[in-house]
């Protein structure tokens, strides 16, 4: 277990100016706590020209080693993985260390005898069962590259992520349950694969029994497989430089890009990372309730925990199925300590009311945490005052795919916090407001864009086969930084706030307002469950505010309710941040993980309705025809 063993405030600022002075040293320190086959030659090499970073050069690990084997001598019969299924009526399933290092390794068998071979793609598209942690898990014991999707997209959307990374293997299920939904995930495995010939084998685990289509010589039951195959596999040494997944996400272009990370930097900046932000203790429960399919998933359900030796909860389901009670019933059934979600999920439940809550013990919890945007004053009050009971600190979570981890967060009871800031950069990170012109804004009280000056293990390395794409999204905006995208505020005390991405900060009239400030302001409306606001263009202010708004009763007067929307804004940001256009609408396109397409809805406000892009990988992609008809009224 990595800790800062900090018990003060004053000692975080402490190490925090020990890690920027001597950065090497300290994040040489911090990899030491892991297992190595072999130590590095030099901690780091670096330039953000090309860009072309290494971490612990020369070094060589297993990453299974360290979430697996080595806890396989003090805590074999922890609990591993706690696996909670959508039905509440059903069985939880409880792996230990012991068992999931077995079945980890009877997997990776199956892999290698279905031909996979080091440094080869493997596609996985599953449910959140302990599977797919396990397929995961096997991927990286003989070194494959895995490139998780999430079980919900299209076969299209898997089709572009297949051909992208040239994958040989994809690992799948019958379905998934989700809700009160049943999706067939095989058959939309068979679609994809179509246009797809790089795949040769495909691996089906049985999950909701849905009837499939089995090719013989390429489908192959995962159950049948497993009885052919051992539980003895020694783990594939790799370099630290040694690609461990591809991630796609989202561009601006409409076209995913394929987030690189690698062995080494990326199992320290995940476990450091988990350990220290949730101050995770011993035989604490930890609950995420992101997928795995997300880099949330990624890094905080499956390897930082499982680095650290902790027990993680993985959870199949929705939070409002089969009542908005679900998820407060998970935290009390098992136990929960620590729960880490998004702002959505919250607002959501928040919208549901009090009730409930009633009648349910978590008193179990100790910290809480937010992820995937920033979380809005009200929702953040409602998470302290009803789900922590004002007695756990919030760790409101500021990070990217292409981070591999969280950045900016207050410590979990160390940072005191601030409603909707990120507060304060973790140590060993080190980030800069600039200028649309690159120059350092120096000092507090202040507005720029986020850049970070100096690596960190667990950045990006580059898109997959693409490297010119990773240059010019992320190191060619700013000179000899790394740009995040977003823009931020330092206020007085020198806590950061994201304002939303740079070109969701809009200039009107010559005032530059964030749009999470809109929303938020918006959001306070009694009747508002959630918003989301873009810019347009407009003819006297330059940019106008278009806000979609999701309002599930006007009272039969749109009109009147609009004003008495405005009215709120007025009262809390002032008169210069009212938006121009409201259309009310029933939902909002989301990613899997939550987030708002904001580039969607940029394009609909501009009445750009032919150039939407791809939008089958959204949560519900009916919601954008009823937003755009509504638009086209306005």
């Amino acid at each position: 277990m990595i800790n800062f063993n900090v018990s003060s405030f004053a000692e975080y600022q402490s190490v925090y100016e020990e890690s920027v002075n001597n950065p090497e040293k300290f994040w040489a320190n911090v990899a030491d706590n892991f297992l190595w086959r072999q130590k590095w030659s030099e901690v780091l090499s670096w330039n953000f020209s090309e860009p072309n970073i290494e971490w612990y050069k020369g070094a060589k690990l297993n990453i299974t080693e360290n979430c697996l084997d080595r806890h396989l001598l003090d805590r074999p019969n922890q609990p591993a993985i706690i696996w909670e299924p959508n039905e509440p009526g059903k069985d939880s399933i409880t792996l230990t260390y012991k068992m999931l290092h077995d079945q980890v390794c009877r997997f990776a068998n199956v892999l290698k005898k279905n031909g996979a071979q080091k440094g080869d793609r493997i596609c996985i598209y599953m449910p959140m069962v302990p599977e797919l942690a396990v397929a995961v898990l096997a991927c990286a014991r003989i070194g494959a590259i895995h490139s998780v999707v999430f079980g919900g997209f299209s076969a299209k959307s898997i089709a572009d992520r297949i051909v992208d990374a040239n994958c040989n293997i994809v690992v799948t299920a019958d379905g998934v349950f989700r809700g009160n939904k049943q999706i067939p995930l095989k058959e939309v495995i068979d679609d994809a694969l179509i246009g797809c010939p790089s795949v040769k084998k495909v691996v089906v685990l049985t999950h909701t029994r849905t009837p499939v289509s089995m090719l013989k010589g390429r489908d192959l039951w995962w159950e049948d497989e497993l009885k052919l195959v051992d539980s003895h596999c020694e783990p594939e040494i790799m370099d630290a430089e040694d690609m461990l997944f591809i991630l796609y996400t989202s561009g601006s272009t409409g076209k995913p890009k394929g987030v690189v990370h690698t062995c080494g930097g990326y199992m320290v900046y995940a476990g450091y990372t988990f350990a220290n932000v949730f101050n995770y203790q011993p035989n604490e429960v930890f609950f995420c309730t992101a997928d795995i399919g997300w880099i949330t998933g990624h890094s905080y359900i499956l390897y930082g925990p499982l680095s650290q030796g902790a027990t993680t909860l993985m959870f199949e389901g929705i939070p409002t199925y089969p009542t908005p009670s679900r998820m407060w019933e998970i935290v009390e059934k098992h136990k929960v300590n620590i729960l880490y979600t998004a702002p959505t999920a919250i607002r959501s439940l928040m919208s549901f009311g009090d009730e409930h809550l009633q009648g349910i013990d978590m008193s179990s919890l100790r910290v809480l945490g937010s992820v995937g945007e920033p979380i809005n004053e009200e929702a953040w009050h409602w998470f302290d005052e009803k789900v922590g009971k004002s007695k756990c600190p919030i760790v409101d979570t500021w990070w990217q795919t292409e981070t591999g981890g969280i950045m900016i967060s207050p410590i979990a009871g160390i940072t005191p916090t601030k409603p909707s800031y990120a507060t304060l950069p973790l140590p060993g990170i080190q980030p800069i407001l600039v200028d649309e012109n690159g120059n350092e804004i120096i000092g507090n009280g202040v507005n720029g864009n986020l850049c970070i000056k100096f690596p960190w293990p667990g950045m990006l390395r580059t898109t997959y086969n693409d490297h010119e794409r990773c240059k010019l999204t992320y190191f060619s905006t700013y000179e000899n930084l790394y740009f995040t995208g977003d823009g931020c505020l330092r206020d007085e005390d020198g806590y950061y706030r994201i304002t939303g991405r740079v070109d969701d900060v809009l200039n009107v009239s010559g005032h530059r307002i964030g749009t999470a400030e809109v929303e938020n302001a918006l959001n306070m409306h009694a009747g508002v469950v959630e918003s989301a606001v873009v810019g347009y263009p407009h003819d006297i202010k330059g940019q106008g505010v278009y806000a979609f708004i999701i309002y599930p009763n006007t009272h039969g007067d749109a009109e009147l309710t609009k004003k008495d929307i405005l009215q709120t804004v007025t009262r809390v940001i002032g008169a210069i941040a009212k938006p121009d256009k409201i259309l009310f609408v029933s939902g909002l396109p989301k990613t899997r993980s939550g987030k708002i397409m904001r580039r969607i809805l940029r394009k609909i406000a501009e009445g750009e309705y032919d150039s939407l892009g791809d939008v089958s990988t959204l949560l519900d992609p009916t919601v954008v025809e009823e937003i755009v008809a509504g638009a086209k009224l306005i």
